[in-house]
């Protein structure tokens, strides 16, 4: 198996010094550098780059420059989604967003984990978790979902969470663990 079809499992791999996903992310980030320089006013532009850079990508889509990822393929998002100022998406795995995603500025979202064994991370092996937002989603600045979350519809996310764990539907949820602190 493939170093890539490992990370797209899951499994433990080693992205470091595999040639295939070295110049993956290589395509990925010089997509994003051209995105990110092209002047705001130039939206037809914005959106084309954004259909080479993104997996799957529907309508109304607004990803305010700077934006960066790992592959871009692996990210698939929404009618009616914008995120604001230096969105992060470490995409070694799947990340999908639903219909009407809003994301504040300064937010990360990130498959990507590693080994707890100091010398299998040293080594550079990691693994990834696909990350899965619902429809009618609302992400305060600086928010930071981790691997293999899922948050359902119509939530919001206050700002500086870091949400390591699934949060349900109709829910308002907040802090460092993000927790749910009210149902809507």
């Amino acid at each position: 198996m493939s170093e890539k079809e490992k990370m797209l499992k899951g499994e433990i791999y080693n992205a470091n010094y595999d040639t295939e996903l070295i110049n993956e992310r290589i395509k990925a980030k010089d997509l994003c550098y051209l995105y990110n320089n092209l002047l705001p006013s130039k939206m037809d532009e914005r959106k084309k780059m954004l259909s080479q850079i993104l997996g799957k990508i529907k309508n109304n889509v607004l990803i305010e420059q700077p934006f960066n990822c790992d592959y871009g393929y692996n990210i698939e998002v929404g009618e009616n989604f914008y995120a604001n100022h230096n969105l992060v998406i470490l995409d070694g795995n799947k990340v999908k967003f639903g219909d009407n995603v809003f994301i504040g500025p300064n937010c990360g979202f990130y498959t990507a984990g590693h080994p707890l064994d100091a010398k299998k991370r040293n080594e550079g092996l990691e693994y990834t978790k696909p990350i899965t937002i619902g429809n009618d989603v609302w992400f305060g600045g600086n928010v930071v979902v981790l691997p293999g979350v899922t948050i359902g519809d119509n939530v919001v996310i206050g700002a500086g969470s870091v949400v390591n764990k699934d949060i349900p539907s109709n829910s308002v949820a907040v802090g460092n663990p993000c927790r749910v602190i009210k149902k809507i």
